[in-house]
């Protein structure tokens, strides 16, 4: 009890700790601190990996376009090395023909473009280094400027008057017509094919050898007339239009009547479906030396050359009818076989020294005609032995060449592909250009007079132009005209 002069007693409280509250303020904060730094990492490190990638990319888009740049002009060169080659060929054989005196006989084509790869190894890298080595047995130390470095190049010539050329007849005459005809005729001839042409192609129509014959002559020939495929009438004949055929498909069109402007353009002609394609036009697409037929060379087709089908077709065209090698398989089969055999022999030199030498072979006679009697095989009468030599050579004028340029670097390798067609009819020799110096010349002194064309009149010439420079593009080249040019 409590009197009433005690004090009066509060209750106790905790005195106030400031440094208490700071801390715990303190902790707070280091947390948001702790997140902001957190975030701030994540946001840049992302943009850091963002930035990386890009400059990746851009590195690599530059690396790329740089050993693109390297490998096409690596295959550029190789082209011109080919032209070279080639157009070399001429010098080549000049410089052998005394061998040939003794035999009477001129020095037949060499086939060079066939080492091109080991021919023009000096030019190229490592590799190509020692396939001229292994041919030459020179090593390319032992030269100046040749070898390349960061860089090589594949090459392959493929030989276009080896093959049934199916432009012939954009020509316009009757004669060119005709010739491929019959080396349609015979390439289809073989009994072995009926299948083919007895059911229905790919438009489900039914389309024979003749009309698949006709139908390709009438894709480029310039008349209005089915052309009727039989080369062993005495008369002309003439079928219905031409357009017939495709007026009636599902999604009709025109037939071309023009060249082909590719071999690929063949699909659209009627009764070339797959199989056709795959058995007469590219057996093997990865090697173009083993198609037999084609929209380029000068028509005929070279004997030396070309492939022992191609060759049959031309016998079976120009043969008379009833030919056994013609309509029994087991006798093309010996033919194919003994062509075959005699070209191991010779090692890749030319079998027939002239289209002649190929119809005395084809009778029994020269190395050839004794293989073919070898084998029990009778010698082969023909229709005509001025027009078979007509249609045949001995001397190729017209070239594909495959070029591929490539550029390795530690896993990634970039490759650039070049196919151009080169025509070499009426090409001078290298360094003997008489006609295109003098026509140069006259260019340079139309220039230097300051004669150009008004660009404005009908018929002049475009502005910078001369009359001497137009005549000097259409000179000759020694090294082909380039009639077909493609990258990859």
């Amino acid at each position: 009890m409590t009197t009433a002069n005690a004090p009066r007693q509060f209750p106790r409280t905790r005195p106030s700790r400031p440094g208490r509250r700071s801390v715990r303020r303190r902790r707070e904060e280091r947390g948001v601190a702790i997140v902001l730094v957190l975030s701030a990492l994540t946001i840049l490190a992302v943009m850091l990996a963002e930035f990386q990638d890009e400059t990746s990319a851009e590195l690599g888009s530059a690396l790329s376009q740089r050993d693109a740049l390297k490998a096409e002009y690596a295959a550029k060169s190789s082209l011109n090395l080919s032209r070279l080659l080639i157009a070399s060929e001429p010098t080549i054989r000049k410089a052998i023909a005394p061998l040939f005196l003794l035999m009477k006989q001129a020095p037949p084509q060499i086939p060079v473009w066939e080492f091109a790869d080991r021919v023009l190894g000096a030019f190229n890298d490592s590799e190509g280094a020692e396939g001229f080595l292994s041919l030459s047995g020179m090593a390319i130390g032992e030269g100046k400027n040749l070898g390349l470095e960061g860089a090589g190049f594949e090459i392959k010539i493929v030989d276009e008057d080896a093959k049934v050329n199916v432009n012939t007849p954009a020509r316009g005459d009757a004669f060119s017509q005709s010739r491929l005809a019959a080396q349609l005729i015979g390439l289809l001839a073989g009994p072995q094919y009926d299948p083919m042409f007895s059911s229905r192609d790919a438009d489900g129509q039914f389309s024979d050898r003749q009309a698949i014959c006709g139908a390709i002559i009438d894709w480029t020939d310039p008349d209005q007339d089915g052309y009727v495929c039989d080369p062993h009438s005495g008369s002309a004949q003439q079928a219905g239009a031409e357009d017939s055929y495709y007026q009636l498909l599902k999604k009709p069109y025109p037939r071309k009547n023009a060249a082909f402007d590719s071999l690929e353009e063949l699909r659209l002609v009627r009764g070339v479906g797959e199989d056709f394609w795959a058995t007469f036009v590219d057996p093997d697409p990865s090697r173009p030396e083993k198609r037999v037929m084609t929209v380029w060379g000068q028509g005929k087709v070279n004997v030396n050359t070309a492939n022992p089908q191609t060759v049959l077709a031309v016998i079976c065209g120009a043969a008379v009818p009833g030919t056994p090698l013609c309509s029994d398989p087991a006798e093309a089969m010996k033919f194919l076989t003994a062509f075959d055999l005699v070209k191991s022999f010779t090692a890749g030199a030319p079998l027939f020294g002239s289209p002649k030498a190929f119809i005395s072979a084809l009778k029994g006679k020269g190395m050839f005609g004794a293989a073919l009697s070898a084998l029990e095989m009778k010698p082969i009468q023909l229709l005509s032995d001025t027009e078979t030599i007509k249609g045949i050579t001995t001397e190729s004028l017209v070239f594909s060449i495959y070029s591929t340029g490539y550029v390795k670097a530690g896993q990634r390798e970039t490759r650039v592909k070049i196919h151009a067609v080169v025509d070499f009819r009426g090409a001078p020799p290298p360094g003997m250009a008489p006609g295109a110096m003098s026509a140069i010349e006259a260019a340079a002194a139309a220039a230097g007079s300051g004669a150009a064309g008004t660009g404005g009149a009908p018929g002049a010439l475009p502005e910078g132009a001369t009359e001497g420079a137009i005549a000097a593009a259409f000179q000759p080249n020694p090294g082909g005209n380039i009639i077909y040019h493609r990258v990859e």
